[in-house]
């Protein structure tokens, strides 16, 4: 399938546009699940460091809200490539576990600059 197929919903710069957004999220959502689960959890329930409570209170809320819009992103970027729903609903799953958003990120970026003809950095 090449980008400009379709009108509208395949133009490469509307494309680029939801990439960029994708990538942004998927590294924010990732960093936030890093600090929760590598760093607030740790101290809430081994009671390092005085206690976690209101780092995994402030990271668990930011990343529920930032994965959202993560969720949001995979949708946009999917619909405009029209993934299928499996692929959406695995690239969405990796912002659930720790590090894995960013092998998304990676895997996806590459699929779709590769669709675009475009070198992967």
């Amino acid at each position: 399938m090449s980008a400009g197929t379709s009108g509208g919903l395949r133009s490469e710069p509307k494309i680029r546009a939801a990439l960029t957004r994708y990538r942004v999220m998927a590294y924010v959502t990732g960093i936030g699940l890093i600090v929760l689960t590598c760093i607030g959890m740790p101290q809430e329930y081994l009671g390092l460091f005085g206690g976690g409570d209101s780092v995994t209170r402030v990271a668990g809320i930011a990343h529920g809200w930032l994965y959202v819009i993560l969720l949001i992103t995979v949708f946009d970027l999917g619909n405009r490539l029209r993934w299928s729903w499996k692929r959406m609903v695995l690239t969405a799953l990796a912002g659930t576990i720790p590090f894995l958003s960013f092998y998304a990120e990676r895997k996806n970026t590459h699929a779709v600059q590769a669709e675009l003809g475009v070198r992967a950095a």
